[in-house]
């Protein structure tokens, strides 16, 4: 049996006002937050991974280059993260079986814990696989194609929770206290580093 193909999407096109700089680029032990994601991406993933880019997209490419994989700009950055996604999966929907959704700005995920993820889904047509912490379930969160479409439609903040809402019991969370580190602030970023 073939095996099925997970693409990565890093999620790093937002205007992070509360950071009040391209938050992309700040230094996380001695490298960009984006190019610890993407590295990430590319050890559990390889040429599939796919870099969202939206706001100072130029830097925000620039940073991680050479990519194993490829990056998509989304020029309409501004309307929320939904629309990145949507970006991202549009652009990996003929191909994919599932894609493996990163933000940018949770340092602490490791490259086990996706392996482990992507063990969890393992090859599912309908399971969504999520990670959970105190409660709350979110991002890296999984989906196979059979929501592309749902995904594709996306736009607006409320990303792709409205999803795992509707289809909850497809839902797998899986404990990660790594996903509760997020970094919105300078603080934040200055915290998890401590």
């Amino acid at each position: 049996m073939e095996r099925k193909q997970v693409f990565a999407i890093v999620l790093a096109a937002g205007a992070a006002r509360r950071f009040r700089a391209t938050k992309q680029l700040a230094d996380y032990c001695g490298e960009p937050l984006v190019r610890r994601a993407v590295r990430l991406a590319e050890t559990v993933c390889a040429q599939r991974s796919i870099l969202v880019t939206g706001s100072n997209w130029q830097r925000v490419h620039d940073a991680c280059t050479p990519l194993k994989g490829f990056f998509v700009r989304n020029e309409a950055f501004e309307n929320g993260m939904g629309r990145s996604i949507a970006c991202g999966v549009r652009a990996v929907a003929g191909t994919a079986d599932a894609v493996l959704l990163l933000l940018a700005d949770q340092p602490l995920i490791s490259a086990s814990y996706l392996q482990q993820m992507i063990d969890a889904w393992n090859g599912s047509d309908v399971r969504i696989v999520c990670s959970e912490f105190a409660g709350v379930v979110g991002p890296p969160v999984i989906f196979p194609a059979a929501y592309f479409d749902e995904l594709g439609c996306l736009d607006g903040d409320k990303g792709a929770r409205v999803l795992m809402d509707t289809h909850h019991e497809q839902v797998v969370a899986l404990p990660c206290e790594a996903a509760a580190t997020d970094i919105d602030t300078r603080d934040d970023l200055i915290e998890s580093q401590s």
